[in-house]
């Protein structure tokens, strides 16, 4: 227990606001990776794309700076910072150059469904959540299997998140939110039983002047394995209720949804897959390159930069200047924050993807999928030198484009079976074995 104590508290650093970023910025597929850029470039006007777009790739080998790169631009009057930083912000007509895509060709038209989980981090983000609590709704639904149940212990979510994200909870803190994330649709999602899911559903639908479904709630609170066992006598007999209250009660029941990740009403969103990287094969190398609309070349602007030196270097500094220093030095370190994350993602995802594909050579050379290694998340990581969410954030949502069509990243990642010689066997390549000898 003390040992556990020591642990906990030697843990007891907080995400800073650009690793956050970070984070955020890495579970994005290419698509929301471009929106939330554009949404910066238009918050704030200290940062700048440039006018030509680099290989990120062989910047990053030179080892140069971008905050030095500094583009063409005036000084800029204090007034005018005044009024931008005063939600005026007149600062949003910059020139945002030209997007790279790499070499010119035709996006494939396959088309993707936003699973239940992104439904319900679409109303997480439209929820009034404080940002620590953002990144525990994060969490919860990422852990919430595909039937809609959250099947792991609060104890070892909180576990997950001091020892893998340096964020500190409780059980206690995580239940509020989890609460909250059982209020969202579809209803009953994120329950942690039967029992739970269908009383969560039954609580949407109680108006208060519906017998049947009052009962209903009684039955499945009270009386689940009697309800589960169709022991109705003892139910009849225990909650002294006739025949056809406990009929009605039932036909309430079974209209309820068992399984609510699999809800064929839950709204999904339609969208054509931008693959985010691209394994081509020439002269028996595999070439691994990231999409290029994810290496935007980002720089500080040198109006800005100028005009805080400037400041700076007046002796006498009113009220007004000195608000519109502050307001300067704060875009600018919002700025060089972006910069640092957009930069940490690009290198995270090219070290992850190269790894991936180190590690399934043979199925990117043969496109066959009795050719997939069996692989998990913490092989990856003991790789990459990274946790295992880390990993799992780059994997989710996210598509390669290869010589034998477009694959999600998830779909290289299985557990094995050892054969009789000791050998490692894909759980994937078992299953064709099997499909081959029944059909």
């Amino acid at each position: 227990m003390a040992l556990s104590q020591a642990q906990i508290l030697a843990l007891q650093q907080k995400l800073s606001p650009q690793q956050i970023q970070y984070i955020k910025l890495l579970q994005m597929n290419t698509q929301d990776f471009e929106s939330r850029l554009s949404e910066e470039l238009l918050d704030n006007p200290a940062l700048e794309k440039s006018d030509t777009d680099l290989e990120f790739a062989e910047k990053n080998a030179e080892g140069t700076d971008d905050y030095d790169d500094w583009g063409s631009g005036e000084n800029i009057d204090v007034d005018e910072i005044l009024r931008a930083s005063g939600g005026d912000d007149e600062f949003g007509s910059f020139r945002m150059g030209e997007d790279y895509t790499g070499e010119e060709r035709e996006e494939m038209p396959l088309r993707s469904e936003s699973s239940f989980q992104e439904y319900l981090l679409e109303q997480a983000r439209a929820s009034i959540f404080s940002e620590k609590e953002l990144l525990l709704a994060i969490h919860l639904i990422n852990s919430i299997e595909e039937d809609g149940y959250l099947r792991r212990e609060l104890r070892s979510i909180v576990n997950d998140l001091a020892f893998n994200e340096n964020v500190m909870t409780n059980e206690d803190e995580l239940e509020k939110v989890l609460i909250r994330i059982q209020n969202f649709d579809p209803p009953g999602i994120a329950a942690r039983d039967l029992q739970e899911c269908l009383l969560l559903q039954l609580y949407k639908k109680d108006y208060g002047d519906n017998d049947a479904i009052t009962l209903a709630e009684k039955i499945v609170s009270e009386m689940m394995d009697a309800f589960s066992k169709k022991h109705y006598d003892k139910i009849t007999k225990k909650l002294k209720v006739s025949d056809e209250q406990l009929k009605e009660a039932i036909a309430e029941i079974v209209k309820l949804n068992p399984k609510p990740g699999e809800s064929s009403s839950t709204p999904v969103k339609t969208q054509y897959i931008v693959p985010d990287f691209t394994v081509k094969e020439e002269e028996g190398q595999l070439l691994v390159s990231l999409n290029g609309r994810n290496a935007p070349e980002l720089k500080l602007s040198r109006a800005y930069s100028e005009t805080l030196k400037t400041y700076e270097k007046t002796e006498s500094k009113g009220k007004e200047l000195k608000d519109a220093v502050q307001y300067i030095k704060q875009k600018i370190d919002g700025a060089k924050w972006f910069i640092d994350s957009v930069k940490q993602r690009q290198n995270t995802l090219m070290n992850t993807m190269q790894a991936i594909v180190k590690r399934q050579r043979d199925f990117f050379i043969e496109g066959e999928e009795t050719y997939l290694k069996p692989m998990i998340l913490k092989d990856i990581a003991e790789v990459v030198g990274m946790d295992v969410s880390t990993i799992s954030r780059v994997a989710n949502s996210k598509y390669v484009e290869t010589d034998h069509g477009i694959f999600p990243l998830k779909y290289f990642f299985s557990e094995g079976i050892s054969n009789e010689s000791g050998e490692e066997v894909s759980n994937r390549e078992i299953k064709k074995i099997l499909e081959g000898a029944i059909n």
